[in-house]
């Protein structure tokens, strides 16, 4: 099965756009996307299911007379798709004109995208792999049976996603990538009886790099490391966020420079471009084009080229995600519509977890959030956590059933330090960070 677009199916997305602007479409984009998954599912170490799934799908995106409407469909035959176009464009007709949508301006278009593997990655090895051998990748990992392990449940993924974006004023951009991924969760029984759960995984572009070994293992050593909690008492402490899941406070504040909740008046950080909001030290950079990374992108959904740029800049806010659309509702240039790569600077004088929890002293170290939420139009935020309280740098013990509470703007004032240790893995390059004095309570 050809997990990438072939030729007929790259001329058949062309067809429909030609067809569309015969059809009356003023302006037309297409996205033609094809995701070919395998997937091996193992339990308490043996084999407990098996995936091989193919997905096209073809979106249709129409400018028609002042209006637009976006649709989608899997049936990529010629005259169904006809028939589907014709079908679009009449309803498109039927909607409220709208004079801020528009295709981008051409200029701000992707024009090195042609070939999808710029980037480099795509991974041919994915080519060659058979069922047998994705047995044994995923195989790889188990660390059952173990003391204290009750159950284990693992997964080993490759995929294949390949798509092409055209639009009328001649855009033709492809973005083609692998993804090898490993995850396992364990769960662990103590002598009264009570269960604790950690999980740990792996993703890369190329299968060389996907860290197989080990990964049931980490997973299984983390929820050990669970047993055993104690109470603390609320208060001020100093808050260390493992890499592992840090993004979750980074998340909400790209949200908030995000172009349709600053429209809807529904972001904390409205009317904040050039102001210096955070703390000198803070630095956050999106870096889309780095070849081989995991989550870079040389366009965005539109098609527009992304590029390098600081999102915080020594605390002052650089830039909001606007697409085409928004921008014009805003009245403010358009730029991307989203993150792609984020990096947070290293700051503190830290390189590891251990070193940002000497400078830290005292504390509690967060592996993990349960539950909360953080408000969109306020950056107020409760969130529940797991994780250990930690004295002189070294952790004591665990601690579990707690929660922070405060507002992002003045968590991330009370930036410590910012370790440089996040995981190739993640698309947000958040590393361990930490705060000072945030409220705990339990």
């Amino acid at each position: 099965m050809n997990a990438l677009l072939s030729a007929a199916e790259i001329a058949l997305a062309q067809h429909c756009l030609a067809f569309a602007q015969e059809q009356g479409a003023q302006q037309v984009r297409i996205t033609l996307s094809k995701t070919l998954l395998n997937l091996v599912g193992v339990l308490n170490g043996e084999v407990d299911k098996i995936t091989h799934s193919l997905d096209r799908s073809l979106q249709l995106q129409l400018f028609v007379d002042g209006r637009f409407g976006t649709f989608s469909s899997n049936r990529l035959d010629e005259e169904g798709l006809e028939a589907f176009i014709r079908d679009a464009i009449g309803t498109v007709r039927m909607l409220e004109a709208d004079s801020c949508r528009s295709l981008p301006a051409p200029e701000r278009l992707a024009k090195d995208a042609a070939g999808g593997r710029e980037l480099d990655l795509y991974d041919e090895a994915v080519e060659s792999l058979t069922p047998e051998e994705r047995r044994r990748l995923a195989l790889q990992s188990v660390a059952w049976p173990a003391e204290h392990l009750i159950a284990e449940e693992g997964e080993y993924s490759d995929s294949v996603f390949d798509s092409i974006t055209l639009d009328s004023q001649g855009l033709f951009a492809r973005h083609t990538e692998t993804s090898f991924e490993i995850g396992y969760e364990s769960t662990v029984e103590d002598a009264q009886g009570n269960h604790f759960s950690s999980y740990w995984w792996d993703a890369a572009p190329r299968l060389k790099d996907l860290r197989l070994k080990g990964c049931a293992q980490k997973a299984y050593e983390r929820a050990l490391a669970q047993m055993g909690p104690e109470k603390i008492p609320g208060g001020k402490y100093t808050l260390v966020v493992d890499t592992e899941c840090a993004g979750r406070l980074l998340t909400p504040v790209l949200n908030a420079l995000g172009g349709y909740n600053l429209q809807q008046k529904n972001s904390f950080l409205a009317d904040s471009l050039g102001k210096k909001l955070f703390p000198e030290q803070l630095t956050i950079t999106d870096k889309p084009r780095t070849k081989g990374d995991t989550g870079c992108r040389l366009f965005d959904s539109e098609g527009v080229a992304t590029r390098e740029m600081p999102v915080i800049e020594k605390g002052v806010v650089k830039t909001y995600f606007l697409n085409t659309y928004i921008s014009a509702k805003m009245g403010l240039e358009p730029t991307v519509e989203d993150a792609t790569r984020i990096v947070v600077q290293p700051t503190g004088g830290c390189a590891t977890r251990e070193d940002v929890l000497r400078k830290a002293g005292t504390g509690i170290l967060v592996t993990g959030f349960n539950g909360g939420n953080s408000n969109p139009a306020t950056g107020n935020f409760s969130y529940g956590i797991e994780g250990f309280f930690f004295r002189d740098g070294a952790i004591v013990h665990p601690v579990r059933e707690m929660l922070i509470t405060g507002n992002l703007i003045g968590l991330w004032n009370q930036l410590l330090a910012a370790a440089d240790d996040a995981r190739p893995c993640l698309s947000k390059r958040v590393p361990t960070l930490a705060f000072t004095q945030i409220d705990f309570s339990s």
